[in-house]
């Protein structure tokens, strides 16, 4: 009993060395992003009327008037439209081709003819702005930076469905400040970035990005009652069709063209019933790419429309040809000085001057340039103040930058008063001041923008090392753990408590100098402090002089690809083509693989080899040389195909992406709809056959065991199901009124029935994951027993383990009937149909049952992608089966190339998918699978669900990772063998020599691994550490890339997404590994118990 529970305590020891490792690289990746992705900091001041934003009066005509503040105000209240995604050319009229070209004839252009028709018919009272977001345009970020006027840093794009009040002054606060009634009513973001801050709210869901029409259905039906009941002063509608549409169809689909002009119509209508005092802002907050997607900071993401719009003349001439481009938070002092309001304190924007251009000549002939100057003047003020009290409490901005600014502000300021004692003097300085003051708030937004780019270099390299220290543990301890005497426990205890001890030391400091512990800090000293005894041990082997080669286990063609493809990381443009680069590796290692057997004589045959002058194999292949090339040829020829299905980087406009990867729904063909429809489907059934023929071969779909009955029938019906939910999505659009009810329910009902049957056929397999077929017969005499030489059960795990190969080959020869001469009548025994593939059995089942439920959250025409992805899978382990020995009794590894080939087709399938590294591809329509209404308040589903799909290769790869182990033993061929006599007459025992030449030795298969419990273990604590290596090193070099080039033009739109999608993805795929692990064990001490079930049985 003591050796049975040293095995299982082995497994346990595996399991949690992993998870260690696992958080060495969590610590590290935590470490860094804190130094890397730092948020900037909030400040909580708050402007007000009665505290001027600096010295001097204030200007003309604001003292004593009702509801001025800063400035009069110029209109009493204010109706926003914010059209979310109103990309700047969905605002234009639809040009005339140029001559000599076709005409171009765009869905959305001119769409929106009623701006046009202000334009042109009323020039001095509208005005369009191609107005300049500031990345990432992301909705939240953008509602922040309308309201606030600052800008948001990188990191606050993760929390963009998750938002949080805002804590800076804002125009909202400003507006309860002033007793103005503020109504609102779209986008549900609202409530959390305002809570409580609205006199009316009608709020709508945001998330479910392919309802097209609830949201803005939902405004018009209140937006034109509230108007007309005049209880309001600043009235808000955040409309959200056009968004979702981009994101459901594309901005080129018909439907956007519809949306645009029912937002025109809208337009209209309220320009119809505005009153004198009002003002009417359209803006949009963000743009789309042409996949209709946004996030990034390309130029159609950025490029978004401004219209503004005042029954009475605002502007003084009339729009220019060409639309100014004017930054997007420009729009936050505009407003609050037009509203007669502070602008609120952190605003770094710039006013749009000339709508203060329309007052009163009383004041003088020069009235219009100088309510240019005044306004420029305020909004210089108010920024200087932040600058000054920013500065004051962190060190971020630039001193020398920062003291130059505040010179030109104070020369600017002091010309100024000058002019304001002396008018005479204003038509000559008026031109000078308005420059002056422009560079000036120029100057500090773009100081802003570079001093919010800041990083804590500590961190960073803190965090770079703790990654590169956990990648040499990996590749030394898997060196390591397949050497004899190795010993699990210690190497895992000692980390522990060295781990424990610096954590209780940090946090004695911490207490003692009154300090905040922080978590991020705390996981780093422990991770770090836990491997201090491995560092040690490494720094003292290498100081006595060891040999080195230990030290690079990994074969030199395969470190050669592995620098190569690190190396690209530290290249903007080979991350962006990584979509091209990972299939060119896998392409290339497939042909080392393909060399690699014919060095070792595996393709040829020995005569030829002899005749070419090559030395004969010292081993008989393991498979014909035609088998390993066909293998290797159709392993490039899925990949080929794999790599049809891409999706086009917006750096790269020439490249087209693949239109297959669109939901069948955006197709207008009727016929073509239905064609691929089948194709999905027939995908869907080869997948299932794929499958259930491979389990017949090797005998796995005969046993009576629950997971075997679900792979038959459970498996059909969530294949079904699937089919029937991709039929009403499809066509959800052109179901009649009357049934739309029953379609929507059928859309929620389905995925969940599906996902459903996943979960239940998983926890079918972890309760009876032996999948064998016992069947009883006549047996020998009682004499003959298999279980020599053991005269009762066995009583320790070293027993079993001797007497399991003994009886998985008994069960082999009478399941076979090779004991049909023998006369003697005995007891009844047993026979089990095909152990030789019981883990590979269960890894395949509970790879499909993971990967319907992750096929499902996305569009249709993927499952042909992952039709391929488990062909290749297969051709792969069978090449790598082919010069991979199993007859040894141990130890047990698995090679480099395996390692580093699994990792490539992950990384391959993931842009096969349609993804890519930035957030502007993430697939957000996933979050509504099974959900069509949405999720309420939750977040983490719909989190849950977006990482699901975003991540599906990496999680399939990393669960399926001990096949490389597996699958060798499981492509094990019979062997010839001499029959020994069973005990029985002399004439029994007589066999010809010709009979002892023609009989076979079964092959074990996987039960080899059974034979040696401690190689077992130990080869998959090796497997596990290489994988982890190959991920650390990725993670590691991305984070190097980031580190280096933190400075670099394209470190927010290329390395720092790189690094964030690396480091999720890493974190997914080590989940995965310790999944797939311990699945692998969970079978073995399965198959344990079933051996041990057996053997009391054969004794009694």
């Amino acid at each position: 009993m003591n050796i049975l529970f040293s095995h299982r305590m082995q497994k346990v020891s595996v399991l949690l060395f992993l998870a260690w490792v696992s958080f060495l690289f969590y610590a590290g990746i935590a470490l860094f992003t804190s130094g890397f992705l730092l948020t900037r900091l909030e400040l909580t001041n708050q402007s007000s009327c009665h505290e001027p934003p600096g010295p001097g009066p204030l200007p003309w005509g604001s003292h004593g008037k009702p509801g001025a503040c800063w400035m009069p105000s110029r209109f009493s209240r204010v109706v926003l439209v914010l059209i979310d995604a109103l990309r700047f050319d969905f605002a234009q009229p639809q040009q005339s081709h140029v001559p000599g070209e076709p005409p171009v004839s765009v869905p959305f252009l001119g769409k929106l003819g009623s701006l046009q028709r202000i334009l042109e018919s009323r020039p001095h009272h509208g005005r369009l702005y191609r107005s300049h977001v500031d990345p990432p345009t992301t909705t939240m970020q953008r509602l922040k930076a309308l309201t606030t006027g600052s800008l948001p840093t990188f990191i606050d794009a993760g929390s963009n469905f998750a938002s949080h009040a805002i804590v800076e002054d804002n125009l909202i606060q400003q507006l309860n400040r002033a007793g103005r009634r503020v109504v609102f009513m779209g986008d549900d973001t609202w409530r959390d970035l305002f809570p409580g801050a609205f006199s009316q709210a009608f709020f709508f869901s945001s998330f479910n990005v392919r309802d097209l029409h609830t949201v803005d259905n939902g405004i018009l039906e209140h937006l034109y009652p509230t108007l007309d009941s005049g209880a309001w002063d600043v009235l808000i509608a955040h409309f959200l069709g056009v968004d979702h549409c981009g994101h459901k169809h594309g901005p080129h689909h018909p439907e956007m063209a519809k949306k645009l002009s029912q937002m025109d119509q809208v337009i209209q209508g309220l320009i119809e019933r505005l009153e004198n005092d009002t003002l009417l802002v359209v803006a949009g907050d963000h743009g789309m790419t042409t996949n209709g997607d946004h996030g990034g900071d390309s130029e159609l993401e950025v490029s978004a429309a401004l219209f503004l719009y005042s029954p009475t003349a605002l502007f003084p001439g009339v729009p220019p040809e060409e639309p100014e481009v004017i930054p997007q938070v420009s729009l936050v002092p505009t407003l609050a000085l037009l509203l007669g309001l502070p602008i609120p304190f952190g605003n770094t924007g710039e006013v749009v001057a000339e709508v203060f251009s329309g007052g009163s000549e009383s004041f003088g002939p020069h009235s219009s340039a100088l309510a240019h100057v005044s306004a420029l003047h305020i909004n210089a003020q108010q920024v200087s103040r932040f600058l000054h009290t920013y500065s004051a409490a962190t060190q971020d901005l630039q001193v020398k930058e920062l003291h130059r600014l505040q010179t030109l502000f104070s020369e600017a300021s002091a010309r100024y008063q000058r002019l304001l004692r002396d008018p005479p003097e204003a038509e000559a300085a008026l031109g000078t001041l308005t420059a002056e003051f422009q560079q000036f708030l120029r100057g500090a937004r773009a100081l802003c923008i570079e001093s919010w780019a800041r990083f804590s270099l500590v961190r960073m390299a803190g965090g770079a090392a703790l990654l590169a220290a956990a990648c040499l543990l990996c590749l030394l301890a898997s060196h390591l753990a397949v050497a004899p005497g190795f010993l699990f426990r210690p190497l895992l205890l000692i980390p522990v408590a060295w781990g424990l001890t610096w954590t209780i030391l940090y946090a004695g400091v911490s207490a003692t100098t009154g300090s905040k512990i922080d978590s991020v800090v705390l996981g780093a000293v422990a991770a770090g402090g836990s491997l201090l005894p491995f560092l040690w041990k490494a720094w003292v082997s290498w100081g006595s002089k060891r040999p080195l080669a230990p030290l690079l286990p990994v074969p030199r063609p395969v470190l050669i690809l592995l620098l190569i493809r690190l190396a690209t990381f530290f290249s903007d443009s080979f991350v962006v083509a990584e979509a091209r680069a990972a299939p060119f590796l896998l392409g290339s290692l497939v042909l080392f693989l393909v060399a690699q057997l014919h060095w070792e004589g595996q393709l040829l045959p020995p005569k030829l080899l002899t005749r070419l002058g090559s030395s004969a194999p010292t081993a008989p292949p393991r498979h014909s040389g035609a088998h390993a090339l066909w293998l290797g040829i159709g392993l490039l020829l899925f990949t080929r195909l794999a790599g049809l299905f891409h999706r086009c980087p917006e750096e790269t406009p020439a490249c087209r992406s693949s239109p297959w990867l669109s939901p069948l729904a955006s197709m207008v063909g009727g016929r073509a709809k239905n064609l691929w429809y089948g194709a999905c489907v027939g995908a869907l059934v080869a997948l299932l056959v794929v499958v259930r023929l491979w389990l017949r071969r090797y005998g796995n779909l005969k046993s009576p065991e629950p997971p075997v009955l679900f792979v038959r029938w459970g498996l059909p019906l969530m294949v079904l199901g699937t089919a029937a939910y991709w039929a009403l999505a499809s066509g959800a659009e052109e179901a009649p009124p009357r049934l739309r009810a029953l379609v929507a329910g059928a859309s929620a009902v389905l995925p969940r029935a599906v996902m459903g049957l996943a979960a239940s056929g998983l926890m079918l397999l972890l309760w009876r994951p032996v999948t064998v077929l016992v069947k009883a017969g006549a047996a020998t005499s009682r004499t003959r027993t298999i279980l020599t030489p053991f005269s009762g059960p066995p009583t320790s795990q070293a027993d079993l383990d001797y007497v399991v190969p003994q009886i998985y080959r008994h069960i082999q020869e009478e399941f076979q009937g090779r004991l049909e001469r023998t006369k003697a009548q005995g007891p009844i025994t047993v026979a089990a149909y095909q152990l030789g593939s019981v883990y590979s059995a269960a890894m395949v089942t509970a790879l499909l049952l993971l990967a319907f439920p992750l096929l499902l959250l996305h569009v249709e025409r993927v499952s042909l992608v992952f039709l391929l992805l488990f062909l290749q899978s297969f051709l792969l382990l069978h090449l790598l089966a082919a010069g991979t020995p199993v007859a040894t009794p141990g130890p047990f590894t698995v090679l480099w190339q395996a390692v580093s080939a699994w990792v490539l087709m992950a990384t391959q399938t993931f842009y096969s998918t349609g993804h890519q590294p930035v957030f502007s591809a993430i697939h957000w329509h996933a979050a509504f699978v099974g959900f069509p209404d949405g999720h309420g308040s939750s977040t983490w589903l719909p989190a849950l669900l977006v990482g699901a799909n975003t991540f599906a290769s990496h999680l399939l790869f990393a669960v399926g990772c001990p096949l490389l182990l597996l699958w060798p033993f499981l492509c094990e061929r019979p062997g010839p063998k001499r029959r020994q006599p069973l005990p029985g007459s002399e004439s029994e025992a007589r066999i010809r020599p010709e009979e002892e030449e023609e009989q076979e030795q079964e092959p074990l298969m996987e039960m080899r691994l059974r034979d040696a419990p401690n190689h077992f273990n130990a080869a998959l604590l090796q497997l596990g550490l290489k994988y982890l290596f190959i991920l650390g090193a990725q993670i590691l070099a991305c984070a190097l890339a980031a580190f280096v080039l933190r400075r670099h033009l394209m470190v927010w739109k290329v390395f720092a997404p790189k690094f964030i999608f690396e480091a999720v993805g890493f974190i997914v795929s080590s989940v995965g590994l310790l999944l797939g692990i311990a699945l692998v064990m969970r079978v073995d001490v399965a198959v344990s118990s079933w051996f041990k079930n057996l053997v009391l049985a054969q004794q009694r």
